[in-house]
Formats: structure tokens, C-alpha cells, sequence
């Protein structure tokens, strides 16, 4: 089992920063696959970013890339989502989740997930 909580949400003014953090307790993140997803009011969950544990290789959504950063602490057994230039539409809870399947971008193949941060960017 692995317990996952993110931290580090918050109210933004457009063009600002924030940098979140997912925790991971119980079972490490070795050899998993670590995402960021968000769900904004009314829409389905959508995939933001990710990170392979073994060789950190990384994947952006398209509506993200070029302003967030992916990237993991070992030692603190911690995945960072640094969002930079933030939105309106970057509104959103964001969730933390892992798998072991390899699969990095579908929802529905991750097993475990955090109880998600509210992430607000207002213009």
C-alpha cells in the first residue's frame, strides 16, 4: 500500500507560481509511475504531468508544457509539480497518484491516489 498527500495549493493571481508537493508513505515510489492529474468543476480528470521513478523520464500535457516542471526527491520520497506563468483555466484540485503498470498518462491505470490540493488562478 502507499498513502499519498499533496500540499502546496492555493489562491494565485494569473502570471504567478506555486509548487506541489506529493508525499509518499508506506510502500516507495521505486519503480513506479508518478502523475499529476487535476479536475476542474464539472469536467472530467485530466492528466498533467508525469514521472517514471527508475529513469525520470517525464511527460507533459500540451496545455502545461514549456511552464510546469515535473521532478522527484528520493531521499524524501516527494514528487514536485512546479507550475509557473499559471492561468484562469489552471483552476483546478490537483491530484498525486502512482502505478505499477507503466502506463503514464490514463487515470484509470493508476492505483493509488492523494486526496488532491485546490489549486484557484485568478485573472
Amino acid at each position: 500500500q502507499v498513502q499519498l498527500v499533496e500540499s502546496g495549493g492555493g489562491l494565485v493571481q494569473a502570471g504567478g507560481s506555486l509548487k506541489l508537493s506529493c508525499a509518499a508513505s508506506g510502500r516507495t515510489f521505486s519503480w513506479y509511475v508518478v502523475g499529476w492529474f487535476r479536475q476542474a468543476p464539472g469536467k472530467e480528470r485530466e492528466f498533467v504531468a508525469s514521472i517514471w521513478w527508475g529513469d525520470r523520464n517525464t511527460g507533459y500535457a500540451d496545455s502545461v508544457k514549456g511552464r510546469f516542471t515535473i521532478s522527484r526527491d528520493n531521499a524524501k520520497n516527494t514528487v514536485y509539480l512546479q507550475m509557473n506563468s499559471l492561468k484562469p483555466e489552471d483552476t483546478a484540485v490537483y491530484y498525486c497518484a502512482c502505478n505499477t503498470d507503466g502506463v503514464s498518462r490514463v487515470a484509470s491505470a493508476f492505483d493509488y491516489w492523494g486526496q488532491g490540493t485546490q489549486v484557484t488562478v485568478s485573472s
